[in-house]
């Protein structure tokens, strides 16, 4: 298991979050949740968007339940009309680079290339740039903090769905590790991790669990630019 914990000025925060039905436009007014008080968690999907992040859409649509997708530009570039579906849905859409580079590898112009080219297709969809970033792998540096120009949000709870391509595991293992406030990753470009969506939505539902986006997760506290974050759970005891 590998759990990161915040090393980021984060220490307290009031979440909003939608408890009502199906979203179908990101304008719908939330009612607003304290998650001091309720469980709260992120659920977080990289790497998309691809055919299946259709799939997906549907089943968190007919749960009523709100994600953060961590968009790679060049499938964005491929799938314009399903970041754009998302978007309106009310899951919001994240920079997680153009290509899945290493960025550590990398020199400050081309990181600002990755994140740039990136919002754009991701603004030409949406008609919003996105408000965070995900790099790649997680690695960062000080070149890539600093040319990201915006919170990176990178996770508390790593599934390991990439390399366990296991339905059953995924549902059971984000059941037992996760706690309030945390970030979950996960990859919408596996078929076995959308198939395990609806089990665990079931599972933390029944826990008392409410799904929030990323900037609902941490609302109104501001998001510091050019640190990481992965959250402190310090600050949520319900």
């Amino acid at each position: 298991m590998q759990r990161r914990l915040v090393i980021s000025a984060v220490t307290t925060a009031l979440c909003a979050t939608s408890l009502v039905g199906t979203v179908t436009s990101a304008s719908a007014a939330p009612q607003a949740v304290d998650c001091r008080k309720v469980k709260c968690v992120a659920l977080t999907f990289d790497d998309g968007p691809v055919k299946d992040t259709q799939r997906l859409l549907g089943l968190l649509n007919d749960r009523n339940v709100r994600a953060t997708f961590y968009a790679v530009g060049t499938n964005v570039q491929k799938n314009p009309a399903t970041v754009r579906a998302a978007s309106q849905a009310g899951h919001q859409i994240g920079n997680h680079s153009w290509d899945h580079a290493n960025l550590t590898k990398l020199s400050a112009a081309k990181v600002k290339s990755q994140l740039s080219r990136t919002d754009t297709v991701i603004k030409q969809a949406t008609g919003t740039k996105p408000t965070t970033f995900r790099a790649p792998y997680g690695a960062h540096n000080a070149t890539v903090r600093s040319a990201a120009g915006r919170p990176l949000v990178h996770w508390s709870v790593d599934t390991l769905d990439w390399k366990y391509r296991d339905t059953a595991r995924l549902i059971k293992y984000v059941n037992a590790e996760t706690r309030p406030g945390d970030i979950v990753l996960m990859h919408d470009i596996h078929r076995t991790t959308v198939d395990a969506v609806p089990g665990i939505i079931k599972a933390l539902k029944a826990r008392g669990f409410h799904f929030v986006t990323v900037d609902q997760l941490f609302a109104p506290t501001k998001l510091p630019v050019g640190k990481v974050t992965y959250h402190n759970r310090a600050a949520y005891r319900p």
